[in-house]
């Protein structure tokens, strides 16, 4: 996308603010309870809306994030928290994207490149959790949403990938355009 004279700014999730870092330091030190868990992902995702997300798009920047908050929706619809009222509460304050890249892959591939072992990981890294969060990611039908087969090698996802972000780059371009 700079190639091609956009303006891009690179984001992930959970960021590395207070809450994100919270968040990314329950990972390996033990989870928080589902409720504070989810309070936390809330309240990390706002702050990156105000402080990063809208100053970029009012900038008129493209912005690329690793996870949002559809990511919260599976994640914590796993751990029984709706995922409609997840997204609900986000839309409230955080922007809807212009396109949603899901990487699909095989449950069998997941757990290969996870590298578990006879269902031993995490929460996260079980076969049941992948599946309901699979079905969650699943259930978001909007125009915005393309699915990549990422079972497929790495050149050939990249090559899907960049077939489904070039026609809206021109799009943009075209609006930007006028």
């Amino acid at each position: 996308m700079r190639e091609q004279g956009f303006n891009v700014t690179q984001s992930r999730e959970p960021t590395d603010g207070i809450y994100g870092s919270k968040l990314r330091e329950s990972a390996t030190a033990g989870r928080l309870s589902a409720e504070e868990e989810l309070d936390l992902f809330h309240k990390d995702r706002r702050e990156h809306v105000e402080r990063l997300i809208s100053p970029a798009l009012k900038a008129g920047n493209i912005v690329v994030l690793d996870r949002y908050y559809f990511s919260t929706m599976a994640y914590q619809g796993i751990r029984g928290f709706d995922p409609q009222e997840i997204r609900r509460t986000n839309e409230e304050f955080a922007p809807r994207p212009d396109l949603l890249l899901l990487l699909e892959l095989s449950l069998d591939t997941a757990m290969a490149r996870i590298g578990v072992r006879d269902g031993q990981g995490n929460q996260f890294e079980r076969r049941e959790s992948l599946q309901l969060c699979r079905e969650i990611f699943h259930s978001v039908k909007d125009d915005f949403v393309h699915i990549i087969d990422a079972d497929q090698s790495v050149e050939q996802a990249q090559k899907a990938i960049i077939s489904t972000v070039h026609p809206a780059l021109a799009s943009l371009r075209a609006r930007k355009a006028q």
